[in-house]
């Protein structure tokens, strides 16, 4: 199937751009422009993919990068400010960055957009992630541009220093790993690679549907994903429950010695809220084949020099 001219992604440098480019490379795709903040991790993307056009802007303020869009092209729209403690960056980050792209989009003549939306959009839990999600959606779904609105669950992968990567490493170097409570939290975990696979079949087809929830095949406790994530990562921690209340009060102290947690005491209430989002048939939906969960993480952390490309804070 023929690709688009041109390819932008905003938010190239986290975790969906990073896995995003690498698939592009791999299928041909020659026009792709990166866009992301991140210092570091923009360096860690032209370095990985030179052929990439990489820009570092802040699009929450204006600064030159509106020239990406001209040409027009496909936008995948994956910026987002994940953690953090302050209200004024998610705002920023997910709902000024996301009015200033979609304005661009519009005057550029960008004809498709996928965008990265999140599950949390469905969840019950309200915490500044959330609710500016929520909000960042809503600006997409009103934009006259075409699109396809993806709400993926909690994603591991290549590149991953915040969920499961993060964990890994941690576990990699202590020999201790502590899990809130017993860890009977039901999770499903969706593979960046399989996400990304998604992402391409919207591109290649240029799908625009009803926002999709996309979330991993498999229901798993948290404790038990952690086994498996030791597994994978051959790390030798000793996994042991540590009551809510102290874990609780260990990640409100660690916040105090570090501005931006990998971890907060909002994903903490976040990850024991007793809850499963919809499953969908997304291989059969996007002609996609699911990766089993034992053979995802074995990528995750066995494929280089993807696995050993660790993205800052």
């Amino acid at each position: 199937m023929p690709q688009p001219s041109r390819i932008v992604i905003t938010g190239a440098a986290g975790l969906i751009g990073q896995n995003l480019a690498a698939r592009l490379q791999a299928r041909g795709q020659s026009r792709i422009v990166g866009i992301d903040k991140h210092p570091a991790n923009t360096a860690t993307l032209a370095r990985l993919h030179p052929a990439i056009e990489v820009i570092r802007a802040d699009l929450s303020e204006p600064g030159g990068w509106e020239h990406a869009f001209e040409g027009g092209g496909t936008l995948i729209l994956a910026h987002a400010q994940i953690g953090g403690e302050d209200p004024r960056e998610f705002d920023a980050n997910n709902i000024l960055a996301t009015e200033n792209v979609l304005e661009a989009a519009q005057r550029a003549g960008i004809d498709h957009i996928v965008h990265i939306s999140s599950s949390v959009v469905n969840s019950s839990a309200r915490d500044f992630y959330t609710e500016t999600k929520k909000a960042q959606e809503k600006l997409v779904a009103g934009c006259p541009i075409p699109h396809i609105i993806l709400r993926p669950t909690l994603m591991f992968g290549w590149f991953d220093r915040k969920h499961l990567g993060w964990l890994a490493r941690f576990m990699q170097r202590v020999p201790v790993f502590p899990i809130p409570g017993n860890g009977r939290y039901a999770r499903q975990p969706l593979y960046a690679g399989d996400f990304c696979d998604i992402i391409l079949a919207c591109i290649e087809q240029r799908l625009v549907l009803p926002p999709h929830n996309i979330s991993g095949l498999q229901v798993i406790d948290y404790i038990d994903l952690i086994r498996a994530v030791r597994q994978a990562s051959s790390a030798r921690a000793l996994i042991v429950s540590i009551p809510f209340p102290l874990f609780w009060l260990m990640l409100k102290l660690y916040a105090v010695f570090n501005s931006n947690p990998p971890f907060t005491t909002r994903q903490l209430a976040a990850l024991t809220i007793p809850e499963l989002f919809e499953i969908i048939d997304w291989p059969a939906i996007f002609g996609i084949r699911a990766t089993p969960l034992a053979a995802a993480l074995q990528e995750t952390f066995r494929t280089k020099p993807y696995c050993d490309t660790v993205l800052a804070f």
